[in-house]
């Protein structure tokens, strides 16, 4: 598959490149795995050579040893022999960068804490030392969230805000998705296009796993996922159970419930049986893997509060591929792929809601995108779109089948809503349908 979008990204990095050329740059660009970190990168920079270090679960001898072949090999210079440790070789790099300007890309950065933990403080050091008379264009990659997140944004770390800059890669927008079914399925139907995303999320190698699989219809994209050489399968847990640890078992045990519509805390805990508190406040702080949503208009510590997983891919694994693990442990792939053919619609009915809110926010027509439900569950409404400038609001129901959306009793809901919202009062407010045909 062809490279798609990342655009101001890299419009973002070659900038970067330029400031070096008079001032050291550092930048930190996190972002979950297999959303195309390193891609970016090497595409950002492909017209030069660049230092490209991996950082693998070896011994430091033998990591600095590869880095300094890459040096000798990419800058054409001699190093004077193999560093004794990365402290070394990174301060060999900084004298350097005060003569010439270079970019120093540093990939699955947090791994050096595996490796020998004082590497963070080595280079804090000899950064602090160094960099207001360097030219380097230092880059360091990571894909574990939380390690990240803690090395350059806990004020006890000795890298925190030693960067100028600090990228979060996200997934592909709609418009993107829509770019790609073009390019590889001409004939694509949006119920294709929203499988794409219910499935990937935007995550830049799911969907270049089923684009180069051909997979480009529901059915197709279900077949290649429920394989038994699909790496869809064993996806979900390689990544978490590295963020989460020896706690993974109740992390993944709420992410189920949560998957499965038991969106509630009180709901949640009846499941798990036990306080779960601390977890979710980690899931969504330290992991960044859920959210808490309240209704548009409630206080911050509304009792109304349900949590959803941001990750749509996540979502599809916890509700399916984790719930009926036991059936692909005997193999059942095709029974498996048979159960999530017939849960598809509903599982993608919500996902439709989320195709439609970042559709929403992709446009830049609004200030705010949000939805809005009572504590009984009685009254529901799927996206407000508001411009708080101009003061205008639509509220949709979002169906899959136009047939379904009931627009008077969406005008019911919005009259139930308006008086317990104060954000809206004054607002010009339209009251629409959204369905597949609205893609």
């Amino acid at each position: 598959m062809k490279f798609y979008d990342r655009t101001e990204e890299i419009a973002t990095l070659q900038r970067i490149r330029k400031n070096s050329n008079e001032n050291a740059q550092f930048t930190v660009i996190t972002g979950r795995r297999r959303i195309g970190k390193t891609s970016l990168v090497l595409k950002a920079y492909e017209d030069i050579p660049i230092l490209y270090f991996f950082v693998s679960r070896k011994s430091e001898n033998l990591l600095c040893e590869e880095f300094r072949q890459e040096v000798e090999t990419k800058l054409s210079i001699k190093t004077g022999g193999s560093p004794a440790n990365f402290a070394e070789l990174f301060d060999f790099l900084m004298t350097l960068s005060k003569e010439r300007n270079f970019t120093l890309f540093i990939d699955e950065f947090q791994n050096f804490a595996r490796v020998n933990p004082s590497i963070f403080s080595d280079m804090q050091k000899i950064w602090d030392l160094n960099h207001f008379d360097s030219k380097i264009n230092l880059i360091v990659c990571g894909s574990v969230y939380s390690m990240m997140t803690k090395i350059f944004r806990d004020s006890k770390e000795p890298l925190y805000n030693r960067q100028n800059r600090f990228m979060h890669v996200k997934a592909f927008k709609p418009s993107v998705l829509k770019e790609i079914m073009m390019d590889s399925a001409p004939g694509y139907s949006n119920d294709d296009l929203l499988a794409l995303y219910s499935f990937t999320g935007g995550v830049a190698k799911y969907v270049q796993l089923l684009i180069e699989d051909h997979a480009f219809s529901v059915d197709s994209m279900i077949d290649s996922i429920i394989s038994s050489d699909s790496v869809f399968i064993n996806e979900g847990r390689s990544i978490l159970v590295e963020e989460f640890g020896k706690d993974y078992d109740t992390y993944f045990s709420i992410l189920s419930a949560i998957a499965s519509g038991n969106t509630r805390r009180n709901e949640i805990e009846s499941i798990i049986g036990k306080e779960i508190g601390g977890y979710l406040t980690r899931l969504e702080d330290d992991y960044g893997i859920i959210k808490k949503a309240i209704p548009l208009g409630a206080k911050p510590l509304s009792k109304n509060t349900v949590y959803e997983i941001q990750d749509n891919f996540f979502t599809f694994w916890f509700r399916f591929i984790f719930k009926y693990g036991h059936i692909l442990e005997i193999g059942a792939y095709k029974q498996m792929g048979d159960l999530i053919k017939r849960d598809y619609p509903t599982f993608s009915g919500k996902m439709l809601e989320r195709y439609f809110h970042a559709k929403a926010a992709e446009s830049g027509k609004y200030t705010i995108i949000d939805s809005w439900w009572d504590r009984k569950g009685e009254n529901e409404i799927d996206m407000i779109a508001a411009n708080e400038i101009d003061r205008t609001a639509e509220i949709y129901e979002i169906k899959r089948r136009r047939k379904n959306i009931n627009i008077a009793q969406l005008d019911e809901k919005v009259k139930v809503m308006l008086p317990q919202v104060p954000t809206l009062k004054g607002f010009s407010v339209e009251i629409r349908g959204l369905d597949m045909e609205n893609m």
